[in-house]
């Protein structure tokens, strides 16, 4: 039996060439490709998505700003009114201040209220930084408080702690030994409330300095529940009337001055 010349492979190749025009197998056969868009069209329509949903994010948080800056207005507008009635009137407050067991005062009168505000910048525009309310509790006479020596440094720290004036003079035998020491301290105590934005935590934290006692007070505020029920709470507070503003809000720090 014959064998053609070409072989196993002959056949085979002779086998392709018997196969119709544009039927060959697929894999020869290269996908058609789409048209890719440019790097630039492509950049351009990610950085739109991002500014879209930045914008989107934004839009709420300049409103809780937006209503920040109005409570922080509103509470220096009704604050600077009410200290100057107060100012004028001088009414007695009903709280007695206590430091320690050496000093205590009581049958004080309100003196010089002014309330005040701080932008961050120079510009009308600027964000503020804080509203705050001074003003002094006058006493009749100054304190006297004598100790002995060795418990001097601990009631000048708690005077100088409590914002009090003061001054010290020295009691000594014929020997020049110092047998005492006597502080004369100002019948003036220094008072403020002061209220502090927070914008990324959508807060406002009011920091009372001894309001209603020798101590400093923060309360964190939500700026919708600053309204004028709560300034009106303040005042009371302020006159020893009522501690509901303490109510008003979580405490946030107390700073006791024992």
């Amino acid at each position: 039996m014959g064998v053609d010349s070409g072989g196993l492979y002959s056949n085979a190749v002779s086998a392709s060439l018997d196969e119709p025009r544009g039927a060959r197998s697929w894999y020869f056969c290269g996908m058609p490709e789409k048209p890719r868009p440019s790097l630039l069209n492509e950049l351009r329509q990610r950085s739109a998505a991002i500014r879209e949903q930045r914008d989107a994010a934004r839009l709420p948080e300049e409103k809780a700003q937006h209503a920040i800056e109005e409570a922080l207005w509103r509470v220096f507008r009704w604050l600077e009114e009410a200290m100057g009635h107060l100012e004028t009137i001088r009414p007695e407050v009903q709280h007695r201040f206590r430091l320690d067991d050496f000093l205590t005062f009581d049958g004080l009168q309100i003196d010089n209220g002014f309330a005040v505000f701080r932008r961050h910048g120079l510009g009308v525009d600027d964000r503020l930084e804080h509203v705050e309310m001074f003003y002094e509790l006058a006493a009749s006479e100054p304190a006297l408080v004598k100790v002995k020596p060795l418990a001097a440094l601990g009631v000048e720290e708690r005077l100088r702690g409590a914002a009090l004036q003061f001054q010290i003079d020295n009691e000594v035998d014929e020997f020049k030994v110092v047998r005492s020491t006597l502080f004369r301290i100002q019948p003036t105590i220094r008072a403020s409330v002061q209220f502090k934005p927070h914008y990324k935590r959508r807060a406002i934290d009011v920091l009372l300095r001894n309001v209603d006692r020798f101590e400093s007070v923060q309360l964190e505020f939500d700026p919708a529940r600053i309204d004028e029920p709560a300034l009106e709470d303040l005042v009371r507070l302020v006159l020893g009337e009522s501690d509901a503003f303490l109510h008003r809000a979580p405490l946030a720090y107390v700073n006791a001055k024992k």
